[in-house]
């Protein structure tokens, strides 16, 4: 059996130029029949109520209009989240989300090839103009941090042979942006998720974290400090 993927399909047409403001802008969302406005200032998060439909993140300040479909994956070697949303001027919608899995009865060699071929299809079918991708987390377990960078090469390698820019994200960088503190725990990121994107379906956490990266992309991606803070210097 090749890799199984998963995903939750939402509304939305893609149009690659690149064109968003970057990092210290504010962001809201529009949660039905309110509007929940959350100003990103350094790390700091405030929200407040305001009218609003639909459910779309909004960058106010920036100025461009075209759209840009990004992509955020969360690796894995069991399973390796990811996320399309797609940004167009200071709007951010949802578009799909999802898993890849892997068969643990295999060898690591096959695990990986399955990663690769789940990535590439989802590639394929949505279509993103930019990728970013979490940094590694070193824990005690010198195993399972190898395999996590394995995945987490087969991350990196499928978008960029697909000839997308890819970014990298440290965690902490990821959970200050989305939810205002480095040290958030799953279930803040995924009420934030979809605090920020009412629309936005998830079948794991790995899903949510991958939103949150690609959310965590659109706000940095244009400012000149995001590779210093995707490699955790600043």
């Amino acid at each position: 059996m090749g890799a199984r993927w998963t995903d939750g399909i939402g509304n939305g047409q893609a149009r690659h130029v690149a064109g968003l403001c970057g990092e210290g802008l504010p962001l809201a969302a529009r949660p039905d029949d309110t509007r929940s406005e959350v100003f990103l200032t350094g790390i700091a998060v405030v929200s407040r109520a305001l009218s609003g439909v639909n459910g779309e993140v909004l960058l106010p300040i920036c100025s461009m209009t075209h759209a840009i479909r990004l992509l955020g994956i969360d690796p894995g070697l069991r399973r390796t989240g990811w996320g399309m949303i797609e940004a167009t001027g200071n709007r951010l919608s949802f578009i799909a989300s999802g898993t890849v899995t892997s068969d643990n009865k295999k060898s690591l060699a096959e695990r990986l090839v399955e990663l690769h071929d789940g990535l590439s299809e989802v590639v394929r079918r949505h279509d993103p103009a930019e990728a970013a991708v979490e940094h590694t987390f070193v824990n005690k377990d010198a195993g399972a941090t190898l395999k996590l960078g394995q995945a987490r090469g087969i991350a990196l390698l499928v978008p960029s042979l697909a000839g997308l820019p890819v970014a990298e994200y440290a965690p902490n960088l990821v959970k200050k942006t989305v939810v205002g503190t480095g040290h958030a725990e799953k279930e803040q990121i995924r009420a934030m998720v979809k605090i920020l994107m009412p629309r936005a379906t998830f079948n794991s956490d790995d899903a949510a974290d991958a939103l949150a990266i690609a959310i965590c992309h659109a706000q940095h991606r244009s400012n000149s400090t995001a590779r210093l803070a995707a490699m955790g210097a600043i």
